[in-house]
């Protein structure tokens, strides 16, 4: 009896083991989630000397946080007015900040940090943005402030990486030599500010700052400066700053001959014959050209000889088209020639080239007459425009610029309507911007900061895009 009940109480544990571990394999385990995210940058509690703190004496402050922080990117984030000439060494550890600063601390005077985007938490990485301390060896704190913009002046638009940079003197050299009094960088609308600097007046600069100089040192390097001192004081006027690139200088062009075949396979007949002859070809795609282009031909090898006397540009049936209602230009480079002519619609050409019309300095010819026939697109591959901007400032000689891709695709000029209307035009999504053009060459022209001083021509972006349909009036009224 007493091994029978021992047997059945065996029995029952084991179901019940059993029963728990399938029940247990059926479960759904969800971990607890902890709460919500945190969104929230660390927030300082206190820092020694206190902010705004005067006749300070110590070269090491410390900022105390409530979390754990994590800082990115300090050293090239942490910007300290006035402009040090040894960066201060920054040390973090769990919550605590140590600033320390090398250089001397100059007497009456306010010194500004700002920390940009650098403060962030350890967990979620939330930014402390454009977190500022301030202290002064002197018996005062500076009021002075400074605010503006800085935009690109060929697009108009902003550049968050270009820094402003403020001179006591005004020698034009000196943005070159020396490093600046205060700095402050530009945010991504093109905004920029000075606080707490010493009253006074300033030279204005902005650049990109190549190398973490400060300085001005290439014509390829985006330069604004301001065409007067500023006078700062607690209450400063805005200013805008237009940013440019000068042209790079032209360097001579070097001829060249074609590339021989490469050494790891074996030179072809076709290798040869392409060797020792002319190359060409046209802009027109699938034997139809757009009446709006230039016609180009475009050699591989510039041209020594051409003899455009012997080109015949004909209608359908080979019957020659006026000389006087067409002509040929070349670039400098002699590798393209352009035939310019008042393009119809719907039209076959014809442009015959014999092989004897020129050749390259190598003495490379065509091999054998050529003919490149063509055919003007429809006007229903186009769609007509009328683009008026009602309040637009006509003295200013404002000029309707159509971007795609951020290149600049045509360039018109308003008329005395305020308005550019064209009755052919290609289809497309443009992006609109006003040039104004200064001296009337319908092309966007760059600043001169040595010698001419003189500004860059100022492009300002249009919110709206113009969107053309082909066969289609597209019509577009609009303020700025």
């Amino acid at each position: 009896m007493k091994l029978r009940n021992g047997l059945l109480f065996f029995s029952l544990y084991a179901l019940l083991v059993i029963g728990a571990i399938g029940h247990t394999g059926c479960a759904n385990i969800i971990p607890p989630t902890g709460g919500p995210r945190d969104t929230l940058p660390p927030r300082l509690l206190f820092v020694t000397p206190n902010d705004t703190a005067k006749r300070v004496t110590t070269n090491k402050i410390v900022f105390t946080f409530d979390e754990y922080i994590d800082p990115k990117d300090i050293r090239t984030e942490l910007i300290v007015s006035p402009v040090q000439k040894i960066d201060p060494i920054v040390d973090s550890k769990l919550r605590v900040l140590t600033v320390k600063m090398k250089d001397t601390l100059q007497p009456n005077t306010t010194y500004t940090l700002n920390f940009g985007k650098s403060i962030r938490d350890y967990n979620e990485g939330n930014i402390l943005r454009d977190f500022s301390y301030t202290f002064s060896t002197g018996d005062h704190i500076d009021q002075g402030t400074f605010t503006g913009k800085v935009l690109i002046a060929v697009t108009g638009k902003a550049d968050s990486t270009l820094i402003v940079v403020l001179h006591t003197k005004f020698e034009d050299s000196t943005v070159a030599k020396d490093r600046p009094r205060y700095m402050a960088r530009v945010d991504s609308t093109g905004q920029f500010a000075f606080r707490n600097i010493q009253p006074g007046s300033y030279a204005v600069y902005a650049m990109k700052d190549e190398g973490g100089t400060h300085k001005y040192l290439s014509k390829a390097q985006l330069f604004a400066f301001a065409d007067a001192p500023v006078d700062i004081k607690e209450s400063t006027n805005p200013i805008t700053l237009y940013a440019y690139t000068e042209a790079a200088d032209s360097k001579p062009k070097t001829t060249t001959t074609a590339a021989p075949a490469p050494a790891n396979r074996r030179t072809t007949a076709r290798d040869r014959e392409r060797d020792r002859r002319l190359q060409l070809q046209t802009n027109v795609a699938n034997n139809q050209f757009d009446v709006l282009d230039t016609f180009r031909i475009t050699f591989a090898t510039g041209l020594k000889v051409f003899d455009s006397t012997q080109l015949r540009f004909t209608d359908e049936y080979f019957r020659d088209i006026d000389v006087r209602r067409y002509r040929y230009a070349r670039d400098t480079t002699n590798k393209i020639v352009s035939l310019v002519y008042a393009w119809p619609t719907d039209t076959k050409f014809n442009l015959i080239i014999p092989k004897t019309f020129g050749q390259d300095s190598a003495g490379r010819k065509l091999l054998k007459d050529d003919t490149v026939s063509f055919r003007t697109k429809k006007d229903i591959d186009y769609g007509e425009i009328r683009v008026r901007v009602l309040n637009i400032n006509l003295s200013r000689h404002p000029v309707l610029q159509l971007v795609q891709s951020d290149v600049v695709k045509f360039s018109f000029p308003f008329n005395a309507r305020r308005e550019v209307r064209k009755l052919l035009f290609p289809p497309g999504e443009y992006e609109m911007r006003i040039l104004y053009d200064t001296n009337g060459n319908l092309t966007w022209d760059t600043g001169q900061f040595f010698e001419k001083k003189r500004q860059p021509e100022v492009v300002a972006p249009v919110s709206r895009k113009l969107t053309v349909k082909a066969n289609w009036d597209n019509d577009l009224d609009f303020s700025l």
